[in-house]
């Protein structure tokens, strides 16, 4: 009689567990959205961290073709971006489909596909050509990737996924400059079960692209095991990414929390980032079967959240905190704009700080208020006196959008011991506007403070408008001059 009691109970317990989780799982698919109402992450559901959704990044794919404005698609028009997929297999734009409200990315079996003639490099595996394995052996597997037209920068990316039961990843990941975060790499089937990633378990990296790029690049990963096939069902996958931290997330749990406190200057995700779909074959956890071909990598949505700022230079707050440039993203982005490049182009422009004023200004790794670069005075000793009448970190003509106005101008300083400048000025372009902050000697030394002043735009920012950082001469010692950073300038309405 115990014993059928205890059964009883049992078996009403493990009904209840599976209806719950049942019912959880019918929640998290974007059929029960209702139409109208606003979708939160599902690590956040009462949305206390005051998410808001980035529409022109988010998608819930219910269209009967992707959305080519959001998305770029690899190999479309014959347009490749930075690679053409991990050889032997190549990207092919007829691998990616809307279906049943999910994007899916095919991987298949595809002799007659024409292959690019020419080899792709990786790191771990050396040259092999696209369609034919590195033995020689003939492997004509397409498979598909997609990313995002723009970036962003902080923020919450969640996908509802599955992928294919074969050995070829489902990949969800980002990139900006000199930057790499794999939020996950899964994989449905590896001929190899005691490789780096399972049929029941998730990988997670980031990696630092900054040059020389050249392997070892891994600054973390994160192995999970999983108590289910990332094949079988759709779960939720998510990565809430901060000015100084990375959470990653499972079906609304989180299951590991990075810090720049525990990574140091290695914590190089502070530049805005693009967001990727995609397969691949990975030739250490075994080749896919013709037999298992075709599969899928299917997603349900791709969203992208992101916390509301008071500061107008929030979505270049990486240029205005001197981690890398400033983009245009309504310019063309180069198919070739790998993330180690540090090239200005129509799309990605930096500070431009000429030879004379470079001798003692610079922007400089591993002093910092926030990410991990500043701009630095260098200072100069007694046998020396700055050249010319000033020195200047100029930003690119556009970079600066301001309506008429008032607003509150700020910036992070550190000043070391000894005389430092007196006044620095802050000078927008056009219409020429110049703002002085005074008083730089009678300021804390080797800490960082803020300096703050209020600021009134006449006039609109006319298209070509720009923001220079100047030091004088006048206001500097004739000799011994002692060394400053600057770092996150912001700009707020008042």
């Amino acid at each position: 009689m115990i014993k059928s009691f205890l059964f009883s109970a049992t078996l009403f317990v493990v009904i209840v567990m599976y209806t719950d989780c049942k019912a959880q799982n019918q929640l998290i698919g974007k059929e029960n959205v209702k139409e109208g109402s606003e979708v939160m992450p599902f690590s956040d559901p009462t949305n206390k961290g005051g998410w808001v959704l980035n529409t022109e990044l988010s998608d819930d794919f219910n269209g009967k073709e992707i959305d080519t404005d959001k998305w770029f698609v690899e190999g479309k028009n014959g347009d490749y971006y930075i690679w053409k997929g991990r050889a032997p297999s190549q990207f092919a734009p007829h691998n990616v489909r809307l279906e049943d409200g999910k994007l899916k990315l095919r991987t298949a079996w595809e002799p007659d596909f024409k292959f690019s003639d020419e080899s792709y490099a990786d790191g771990n595996m050396g040259a092999s050509k696209y369609g034919v394995y590195k033995d020689g052996t003939s492997m004509p597997v397409t498979t598909a990737g997609v990313l995002t037209n723009k970036r962003f920068l902080y923020g919450y990316m969640e996908v509802r996924s599955k992928v294919g039961n074969a050995a070829i990843t489902g990949a969800f990941w980002a990139i900006g400059h000199e930057q790499e975060l794999d939020v996950y790499e899964l994989m449905g089937n590896p001929k190899n079960k005691k490789g780096n990633i399972r049929e029941d378990s998730y990988l997670a990296t980031a990696h630092d692209w900054s040059p020389p790029a050249k392997r070892p690049t891994k600054i973390f990963n994160h192995i999970e095991n999983l108590d289910f096939r990332t094949a079988d069902d759709f779960h939720i996958y998510g990565a809430e990414w901060g000015v100084d931290y990375l959470k990653l997330f499972i079906d609304g749990k989180m299951i590991r929390h990075f810090t720049q406190k525990e990574l140091g200057t290695a914590f190089v995700l502070n530049n805005p980032m693009e967001v990727w779909l995609d397969s691949e074959i990975f030739f250490w956890l075994g080749l896919p079967h013709k037999e298992e071909l075709p599969v899928d990598f299917e997603i349900d949505y791709m969203r992208v959240w992101q916390k509301p700022s008071d500061n107008i230079l929030a979505k270049d707050a990486a240029f205005y905190g001197f981690e890398g440039p400033i983009l245009y993203e309504e310019n063309q982005r180069p198919l070739k704009l790998v993330p180690e490049n540090s090239k200005t182009n129509n799309y990605q422009k930096f500070w431009i700080i000429d030879k004379n004023s470079s001798e003692y200004l610079n922007i400089v790794h591993g002093d910092y208020h926030k990410g991990v670069n500043s701009l630095r005075f260098s200072g100069y000793g007694k046998t020396e006196a700055l050249e010319g009448e000033k020195v200047i970190a100029l930003g690119p003509e556009g970079s600066m959008k301001l309506n008429a106005g008032n607003y509150k101008l700020s910036a992070k300083i550190w000043l070391d011991q000894g005389v430092v400048p007196d006044n620095i000025y802050m000078i927008f372009q056009n219409p020429k506007l110049e703002i002085k902050f005074s008083d730089l000697r009678k300021m804390p030394r080797r800490e960082w403070i803020t300096i703050e002043t209020d600021l009134f735009k006449e006039e609109t920012s006319a298209a070509n408008d720009a923001l220079a950082i100047e030091i004088r001469k006048k206001d500097l010692p004739k000799i011994r001059a002692a060394k400053l950073f600057i770092d996150d300038i912001s700009i707020k309405k008042q």
